[in-house]
């Protein structure tokens, strides 16, 4: 019997206290800095986009930070703190957290809460990851053109409260699953290198003269995407494409179908490339729709692809980051013949199935150990509640 099975186990039909997290420890919001405020050297700071985009369950080192002066008119979270995002442009990042392991405390952004309490913090992060958690918080979302929640909404939000020896015993396992997990992703990560690398040098035509180049602006329309709120879609399968690397909300209507390319326009993802073979709805981003007379929308997508930093690099604004579409319309683009677009496809495509098809390979080994994970992960944190 595995040592997931034994805990199991042990748990079956076993009742522990639920309690508010307002409860078992404290609620306390950050104070708001820029980007701008971000340095490579100072103070330990998080803002809210890198919760979603770089930390993982747990960290002990920031990956920025802030200078003296301006870390004292900021607020802190603790070691031993789990850090939680409060507000963010889809509603699942909403609730992604991390605990704060590192050993002196750290700045928080004003779209984060830190949770203080004497739980387990990687118990409570993994917490607040899991299913249970999630339904509870998405009813007190409010939701907008940037999606949030008060204090008060994660306060009431309840907890089970275990011995502090099956938290940690639970943390345990599950740093099994994520360890396994990241050594997957880290292998997988590689591979996706080499394919940006062999992209980049078939995409590659040098400027001999011998492949036209175009401003895309000439060669493709740009359209902006249609402002949408959760509460005013109905239901259905339609993804909601915004600002990030996965639909955001479903809706019963579309406005783009067929292929699709996408760049998304705002948040922390912004300039984020995307390619979609489907109807969709279209919202905070915009979709570009090659001339096909001269030119491939999954061309154009790969060729996006090996530009992907550089349109990172684009992102303006001292609050919410966002890409303009003019500068992008102003980039000059290969167009060989179709010819030749269809050759390079061939091996792109087929590159690009190995790295990111979830039926095969690595992909799907990674696809299956995640639902594996998550199925532990919230069957772990599954408790009956102990009534009084």
């Amino acid at each position: 019997m595995s040592r997931i099975d034994r805990l199991l186990g042990s748990l079956s039909g076993r009742e522990v206290q639920h309690m508010a997290l307002g409860d078992v420890g404290t609620v306390v919001r950050g104070k708001r800095f820029v980007k701008d405020d971000m340095q490579d050297a100072g103070v330990p700071c998080i803002h809210y986009g890198e919760i979603y985009t770089k930390y993982g369950v747990s960290a002990t080192e920031s990956f920025s930070f802030v200078s003296e002066d301006r870390a004292k008119t900021l607020r802190f979270a603790e070691p031993g703190d789990v850090i939680l995002v409060s507000a963010g442009e889809a509603i699942e990042d909403i609730g992604k957290s991390v605990a704060w392991l590192g050993d002196e405390p750290i700045a928080i952004h004003d779209a984060c809460y830190a949770f203080s309490s004497a739980m387990d913090p990687r118990f409570v992060s993994y917490f607040f990851a899991s299913r249970g958690f999630r339904d509870q918080i998405r009813q007190k979302i409010s939701s907008s053109k940037i999606s949030s929640i008060s204090t008060r909404a994660v306060a009431s939000a309840r907890i089970p409260v275990p011995p502090l020896e099956v938290q940690r015993e639970i943390s345990r396992i599950l740093d099994d699953f994520t360890e396994l997990e990241a050594e997957l992703e880290a292998e997988l990560e590689a591979r996706r290198e080499q394919y940006v690398a062999y992209s980049g040098t078939l995409l590659n035509f040098g400027h001999s003269g011998q492949v036209r180049r175009a401003p895309m602006g000439e060669v493709a329309e740009f359209r902006r995407g249609s402002a949408i709120t959760a509460r005013q879609t109905k239901p259905g399968v339609i993804p909601v494409v915004a600002n990030g690397p996965k639909p955001s909300l479903f809706h019963n209507v579309s406005n783009r179908t067929g292929e699709t390319v996408v760049i998304a326009r705002s948040g922390a993802y912004a300039g984020l490339v995307s390619y979609w073979d489907q109807p969709i709805f279209l919202t905070d981003a915009f979709s570009i729709h090659p001339d096909l007379e001269i030119l491939r929308p999954r061309f154009v997508y790969h060729w996006l692809r090996t530009e992907q930093a550089s349109l990172h690099s684009m992102k303006k604004g001292a609050g919410v980051p966002h890409v303009r579409v003019k500068e992008v319309e102003q980039r000059f683009i290969p167009v060989p013949t179709i010819a030749e677009q269809v050759r390079i496809l061939e091996i792109l495509d087929n590159f690009d199935a190995l790295v990111n098809d979830l039926s095969i390979g690595l992909p799907a080994e990674l696809a299956a150990r995640r639902t594996q994970y998550e199925y532990y992960r919230d069957k772990l944190l599954t408790f009956e509640e102990l009534m009084a």
